[in-house]
């Protein structure tokens, strides 16, 4: 039996097991829901792979409070690459219970996708490991390691510190990020940008105190009209991002974005256009893009004729490879500063950044990974970037200079991660298993460098 047929044997255990996954609220903040929840999921997935060959799994702690399960896996031949697999199972939370059309935490199938939250993200991913190791069986041709954390969602750096405590425990030449995805259902894409961030919150201060616009207003500073002046000069008339300082030139070399395919991907409305002068790929993975998340001034409801003295906006940079966050941090400052109106006072507070990343895709790996995507799915292998940031991918880079970091997974813009009424097609998962099975059997004949 071929490696195609022994995957699609395996999709009715792996739907088995995602039920079993999802069913785990595995939501990393005991605000929300318990602890032992993602204790019990983090046990699930170290018994899985410990039945799978991974003799030492077990679960670590790390410094944020989670659990992280790592494990190993040998192989009889000492010149054979090592491979990481990486996914987590912690999962966003729910939202809207009320805008679900299935129960979050119930796995169900509508209309051949398989719904519930973590349905994609990521547990779709462990799944999708599972399904490739059982296929191989005992012919696994490389060394593998295994990392599956358990607050990538919450973003807190445990596994970030953990790396960087424990570099030896987790080296390897190849490392498969899955907790990305495909460019559509069907089409295989590897992402090989992730854009950086600069998260600031500029405040604006005009008065001593709220005074009467009947009285006052028409010579007395507005902080809040002050504020929408300084955020305005952020975008220009085409919708480009403009921060004085910042290349908004670049193009993208990777596959494109259909602008349809985007207004439908990204719910925009009618007679809306989409920003920028360049394509939407352009846009979205290779030029700065500034997003204003909230603004801190009077609702609407229960305001009064008075002039505001004070307002705020909370803004968040991102950034595309080639562009460090130590150099947009102070362009975005200074614009910020040098944009104010009438003197006004202006406060800018760094909340957070994030280096962009960029993979390799020159070496044995890659190349291993694209002939395998093409085989299973029948179609080349894309290049995606990703506007999200994910600070691991830098630590991995950062820890294991010469390892090559390939992001994959089963995510496709129909998966709505993140968001109610996440699903995952199970055609994802069993030709991303395939893919798994076909890389890891080629990569053991062209990755024999050991160049960690």
């Amino acid at each position: 039996m071929d490696a195609r047929e022994n995957v699609a044997q395996l999709m009715p255990q792996a739907h088995e097991e995602l039920t079993e996954l999802v069913a785990l609220r595995s939501v990393a903040d005991p605000r929300q829901f318990p602890a032992e929840e993602c204790e019990r999921a983090a046990e699930w997935v170290r018994e899985r792979f410990a039945d799978l060959g991974f003799a030492d799994a077990r679960l670590e702690q790390t410094s944020d409070g989670s659990k992280v399960v790592v494990g190993s896996r040998p192989c009889a031949d000492p010149q054979a690459p090592t491979v990481l697999l990486y996914a987590h199972y912690d999962v966003q939370p729910p939202l809207d219970d009320g805008a679900w059309r299935t129960p979050p935490f119930e796995l169900t199938e509508v209309d051949g996708r398989w719904y519930g939250r973590g349905a994609a993200d990521c547990k779709g991913n462990i799944v999708m490991h599972l399904a490739a190791l059982r296929a191989l069986g005992q012919d696994v041709p490389v060394n593998l390691k295994l990392v599956v954390e358990g607050s990538e969602e919450q973003g807190t750096g445990g596994l970030e510190a953990f790396v960087e405590a424990h570099p030896d425990l987790l080296r390897a030449d190849a490392i498969l990020v899955c907790d990305t995805g495909n460019a559509a259902v069907g089409y295989p894409a590897a992402t090989v940008s992730l854009r950086g961030m600069v998260n600031v919150v500029v405040t604006v201060e005009a008065l001593a105190t709220e005074i009467h616009s009947g009285m006052f207003g028409g010579p007395a500073p507005d902080a809040l009209a002050a504020l929408v002046a300084i955020l305005s000069t952020l975008r220009d008339e085409r919708g480009n991002t403009t921060v004085k300082g910042l290349d908004n030139s670049r193009s993208w070399s990777g596959a494109p974005y259909a602008a349809d395919q985007f207004r439908t991907d990204a719910g925009v409305l009618d007679g809306v256009s989409l920003l920028g002068d360049g394509s939407v790929a352009d846009m979205l993975w290779a030029r700065p893009a500034l997003t204003i998340l909230g603004i801190d001034c009077p609702p609407v409801l229960g305001s009064a004729a008075a002039i505001v003295p004070r307002a705020a906006a909370r803004l968040n940079l991102r950034i595309p490879p080639g562009t460090a966050p130590d150099a947009a941090e102070p362009s975005l400052i200074a614009h910020l500063q040098d944009a104010a109106p009438w003197g006004v006072h202006v406060t800018v507070d760094v909340e957070a950044t994030g280096s962009p990343f960029e993979a390799s895709t020159d070496g044995p790996a890659y190349q291993a990974m694209a002939a395998a995507a093409q085989e299973a799915y029948g179609r080349p292998l894309a290049k995606l970037g990703q506007g999200g940031s994910i600070p691991l991918c830098n630590v991995f880079e950062q820890t294991y200079p010469g390892a090559e970091i390939i992001l994959i997974g089963v995510e496709e813009p129909q998966a709505l991660i993140h968001a109610p009424n996440e699903s995952v097609d199970p055609g994802e998962i069993e030709h991303m298993a395939l893919t798994e099975v076909l890389f890891l059997r080629r990569y053991a004949d062209q990755g024999r460098s050991g160049n960690v």
